[in-house]
């Protein structure tokens, strides 16, 4: 279903050329002065050069010229040569019914569908989920519901770091405490135990303890370090421990990231590329995209129009030792033999750009990815507490996520149980759904690259821009409509009329930017864009609400054009938070 800015454009584009101008001048945007009109279109100002005219003379021409109209109803033009324009109720209330028919509510989907991988997530395996993972989460698992809804084919991928010298210093330690395990008799030749030798909370404290001793005692780290090197090439009692942290690792962290309601389709780690990395680094070699600079193997990727140095990619260390370099090209290699992605979308901390400029570089450079396939990072700021620093726990540590979303949980409890709207029995499950939406709108109704301060008490307020505010509207709704069709109504056949109020058409014309939203969220890879919108629009209905009688509107007709209105809302609010990753309760 094409957008109304593109019927707009349209019907204002055959004026345009029927005035002798060229009809790509019939460029309509929002209005940013919705007091004046409700759309705008600076064609005029921008063909006054071309046509050696005044722009007031060009929107006079076009304004004269839109001889045949339906959606848009008042225009004039207004000096030096904006075209104000305000839209045909009757065609308002058309188009939002059309969207209710539609599928999908009428979103636009892609002439020609992308397959597209978006790597986020990126825990480490073996340590808790903390705060810090909370934005990789949130935001790439709303950009893949994003990329989907724009109908495209997508698949999350995790991207675990599951390989490397965490694995070493792990094996180590766990040799040091029970040297009697099967795992480092180097004789043993039977099957490994099939329970692992440690549970999570055990495995979460080895970590930390061997990476100490690490750090402090050169003897234990190059024992760590000769472990990763036996681990990486095949020592079979040690990949016997390896598979173990795995299977207890994504166990736990498929809990946490479940409380999160984010859902990976792959759950690819770093181990994964391994087995493609010494073929891509003969190939490399071999033909000439990588050299020898200093005993490390580069791929230069410094192009002519840089104003700043990029240094080369660095593909093997001077002792064979991989990098995040060598993985991340090696996980490419792994992608396109798989699922031959149109597009790869990386979620990461912005200041990991110029990892990811040469990784793209490189795999461009030498051939792992095709020249027309999309390699797109999103780089995000950092959640900080209220002192404007990294969020710490009240002891200064770094809070475990599991512990964040208990709290959030706990404060949203309080304040429903205070409000004793809900049953208590209830109320659990309520808080849980609310401190979620809570926690989420909170990340994503800020522009991802930007560092933002996580506010509890602001966060888990009813009132202002937040999740419990959004959701409160639709449960506002849900009531209305359940209070209609407890007098026997249905709600299935009902049709939007023209307003019959500025508050009404206020939140029609809100409505019906639904699809150009879901649109550039998409395009720009932006769920704050979203969270936005649903803000304006919740805001729209509230007005209307606290405005009008819906319930007790005496004019038939009238009412049940409310009551299809509000229908139409619901849906739009519950569509754009399914995007965000939250959903929203019966009650508050």
């Amino acid at each position: 279903m094409k957008k109304i800015i593109d019927f707009i454009e349209e019907e204002l584009g055959v004026a345009f050329e029927k005035a002798g101008y060229d009809r790509e001048l019939a460029k309509v945007t929002l209005s940013n002065r919705p007091d004046l009109c409700e759309y705008q279109c600076n064609g005029a100002m921008a063909g006054a050069k071309a046509y050696h005219k005044a722009p007031f003379m060009i929107a006079d021409d076009v304004i004269a010229n839109l001889t045949e109209k339906e959606y848009i109803g008042e225009i004039e033009a207004v000096k030096p040569g904006f075209i104000n324009m305000k839209l045909e109720k009757e065609a308002v209330s058309a188009y939002l019914n059309r969207m209710r028919e539609a599928g999908d509510l009428g979103v636009e989907k892609a002439k020609e569908p992308e397959m597209i991988v978006v790597d986020y997530g990126g825990p480490n395996v073996a340590k808790p989920l903390h705060v810090g993972h909370l934005r990789s989460a949130i935001i790439g698992e709303s950009v893949k519901r994003i990329a989907r809804k724009a109908g495209h084919k997508v698949l999350g991928d995790i991207h675990l770091g599951d390989w490397g010298y965490q694995m070493g210093l792990i094996i180590t330690e766990l040799r040091k405490r029970e040297p009697s395990l099967p795992y480092f008799n180097e004789d043993f030749a039977g099957e490994y135990p099939k329970e692992a030798p440690f549970t999570i909370s055990e495995l979460e404290e080895i970590y930390p303890t061997a990476s100490a001793k690490a750090k402090e005692d050169e003897t234990y780290r190059e024992e760590a370090l000769h472990a990763t090197y036996l681990l990486q090439n095949g020592h079979r009692g040690y990949t016997a421990v390896w598979k173990h942290i795995m299977e207890i690792s994504v166990t736990d962290l498929k809990k946490n990231y479940d409380n999160l309601n984010v859902e990976f389709d792959l759950w690819k780690g770093e181990s994964d590329a391994q087995s493609d990395i010494p073929d891509m680094i003969e190939r490399l070699k071999a033909e000439g995209f990588a050299h020898m600079d200093q005993g490390a193997l580069v791929i230069d990727v410094q192009e002519e129009s840089d104003t700043k140095e990029i240094p080369p990619c660095m593909v093997q260390k001077s002792d064979g030792a991989s990098l995040y370099g060598t993985t991340d090209l090696a996980t490419l290699v792994q992608r396109q033999r798989d699922y031959q992605p149109d597009q790869v979308i990386y979620l990461a901390d912005k200041r990991q750009e110029l990892h990811f400029v040469q990784v793209f570089r490189a795999a461009k450079k030498s051939g792992i990815v095709p020249e027309h396939t999309g390699l797109s990072f999103l780089g995000f700021g950092t959640m900080n507490g209220k002192d404007g620093k990294p969020f710490k726990t009240r002891e200064g540590g770094i809070m475990r996520l599991e512990n964040l979303i208990a709290d959030i949980e706990e404060e949203m409890y309080k304040k429903i149980t205070d409000n004793r709207t809900v049953e208590e029995g209830d109320a659990a499950a309520t808080a849980k759904i609310v401190g979620l939406a809570a926690i989420k709108y909170g990340d994503l109704s800020n522009q991802a690259s930007k560092d933002y301060v996580f506010d509890v008490d602001r966060f888990t307020s009813f009132e202002g821009n937040t999740g419990p505010y959004i959701l409160y509207t639709i449960v506002r709704i849900k009531s209305i409509l359940n209070k209609y069709t407890a007098d026997g109504e249905g709600l299935s056949c009902l049709k939007v009329i023209a307003a019959g109020s500025d508050g009404e058409k206020a939140l029609m014309l809100e409505a019906l930017k639904y699809n150009e939203v879901m649109a550039a969220a998409y395009e720009e890879l932006a769920p704050h864009k979203i969270c936005a919108y649903i803000y304006d629009l919740a805001n729209a209905f509230n007005r209307f609400y606290h405005e009008t009688k819906i319930l007790s509107e005496e004019d038939a007709e009238r009412k049940k054009s409310y009551i299809a209105l509000l229908v139409l809302v619901k849906e739009i609010l519950e569509s754009c938070i399914d995007v965000l990753g939250f959903e929203a309760p019966e009650r508050m």
